[in-house]
């Protein structure tokens, strides 16, 4: 289950830290606020990561997907980028817990 939580908020956090230069040169966004937001999401993406062992890391993972899809406000394609991890990071606790359950039995 952590690693594939880890892979989705891996991912997440490359795309993260580029919506900073996006943000700023097509979203015309202050860069003080681009950077706060894409790097300050990027790092909350790793620390979950690292986190995954304990059960406050997945809650941590799920804030960052509400954070990814609320960044659209800065970077429209956000919206579309967030709610895709956002999946990919539901499908990834689901489909680990069912895989984790069947090789328990």
């Amino acid at each position: 289950m952590r690693r594939l939580g880890a892979s989705v908020l891996g991912m997440e956090a490359i795309v993260a830290g580029l919506i900073t230069p996006v943000a700023i040169v097509v979203g015309k966004v202050q860069p003080a606020l681009a950077v706060t937001v894409g790097i300050g999401l990027a790092v909350l993406c790793v620390v979950a990561a690292g986190l995954l062992k304990k059960p406050v890391g997945y809650l941590l993972g799920s804030v960052v997907q509400v954070l990814a899809i609320a960044s659209g406000f800065l970077v429209t394609s956000m919206f579309f980028l967030g709610a895709i991890f956002a999946a990919l990071w539901i499908t990834a606790i689901m489909v680990a817990r069912r895989v984790e359950g069947a090789t328990t039995r």
